[in-house]
C-alpha cells in the first residue's frame, strides 16, 4: 500500500461523510436525467445491444449525480440506459440509499418491469456501484429478478458487508450507537459485515442460475473492507481487481463509478462479452 494512503485512511470514513453532505452542481435542479440521454423512454434496444441496462447508485447516491459519466457513456455506445432512485428516506433530498436494503430491493422490481415494458425487452442488464452492486442480488435472489436479468455487474460492490476500515467493530463500544445507525439509517446497518441482511443473502450460496455475475474491485477501496469481500463464489463469476487491468490506476470507491473509465470499459466487455476488448491502461481514451 502507498504511504499517503495509509496516512489518511483514519480519515477515509470522514471524508466520504462530508463528502456527502455536499451536493454536487446539479444535484438541486436535477430531478431526473435527460430524457435525451439516459432515461429516454422511447429508446428501443439495437440488435448489437438488444437489452437496456439499469444503473443502480450507490448509498448516498441518486439517479443523477452517480451516473453523470458512466451513462454518457454507454448512450454513446448505442445502449439503453435507466437509472432509478430507491431507499429515500423522508425528509432527506438527494441522498438516497439510506433505506431497508430489502424494501430497496422491491423499489428495483417495480423499475426493472417498467424498463421491460417501454423497450419490450424480456430482459435487462443491470450495473451497480456500491450499495448498487449488492442490493440486486436481494432482488435476483428472493423476488425473481433472475427471471428478468442477463448480467450485473458491480463496481465495487459490498456483496458481504463491510467493516469501513474497522470502524464497525467499534460500535458495540459507544451504547446506544448500534441502534442509532440501525433506526435512523437501516440501509447502512444492513451492510455491516454480519449483520441480519447480510447473513439472508448470503446464505446457501452467493448467487443463482442463469444470471451472469462480474465483480469489478479497487485495492484502494477504502469504504469496502477488505476490498475482496466484494467478490462473488459460484458459477458465471468473474472477479476483477481494477488494478490488474491498469496498475496505474488509483481509483478509491467513489472514483470507480463517478469517473473511472478503465472501470466502465470493463464493465461494458461484461455487458457484450463477445465482442470484448482487452482492458488496459489506454482503455481511458476510449
Amino acid at each position: 500500500m502507498l504511504p499517503w494512503r495509509r496516512l489518511l485512511r483514519p480519515l477515509a470514513v470522514l471524508t466520504l461523510t462530508a463528502a456527502a453532505l455536499v451536493a454536487p452542481t446539479g444535484a438541486a435542479q436535477a430531478a431526473s436525467a435527460p430524457s435525451s440521454g439516459w432515461n429516454n423512454w422511447s429508446c428501443k434496444p439495437s440488435a448489437a445491444h438488444p437489452r437496456p441496462v439499469v444503473l443502480v447508485h450507490g448509498t448516498f447516491g441518486n439517479s443523477v449525480d452517480n451516473w453523470l459519466g458512466l451513462a454518457p457513456y454507454l448512450v454513446h455506445r448505442g445502449y439503453c440506459v435507466y437509472s432509478l432512485d430507491y431507499g429515500q428516506l423522508p425528509g432527506v433530498p438527494f441522498f438516497n440509499g439510506l433505506g431497508p436494503i430489502d424494501k430497496s430491493a422491491g423499489q428495483l422490481d417495480v423499475f426493472v418491469d417498467k424498463v421491460l415494458a417501454a423497450t419490450g425487452s424480456a430482459k435487462t442488464d443491470i450495473i451497480g456501484h456500491s450499495q448498487g452492486g449488492m442490493m440486486p442480488r436481494y432482488y435476483l435472489k428472493f423476488l425473481g429478478g433472475a427471471e428478468k436479468v442477463n448480467a450485473l455487474v458491480g463496481l465495487a460492490p459490498d456483496n458481504h458487508g463491510t467493516t469501513l476500515l474497522g470502524f464497525t467493530k467499534l460500535l458495540p463500544y459507544f451504547p446506544g450507537a448500534e441502534d442509532l445507525v440501525s433506526t435512523a439509517t437501516p440501509g447502512l446497518a444492513d451492510q455491516i459485515a454480519g449483520s441480519a441482511f447480510q447473513q439472508k443473502l448470503n446464505a446457501g450460496g452467493d448467487t443463482v442460475p442463469g444470471v451472469k455475475y462480474t465483480v469489478i474491485a479497487t485495492q484502494y477501496d477504502e469504504v469496502v473492507t477488505p476490498y475482496r469481500s466484494g467478490f462473488l463464489n459460484g458459477p458465471n463469476v468473474r472477479n476483477v481487481v481494477l488494478q490488474d487491468l491498469c496498475a496505474l490506476d488509483l481509483s478509491e470507491h467513489v472514483a470507480i463509478g463517478l469517473t473511472d473509465r478503465i472501470a466502465w470499459h470493463e464493465a461494458v466487455n461484461a455487458l457484450d462479452p463477445a465482442h470484448a476488448e482487452r482492458t488496459t491502461c489506454a482503455s481511458v481514451f476510449d
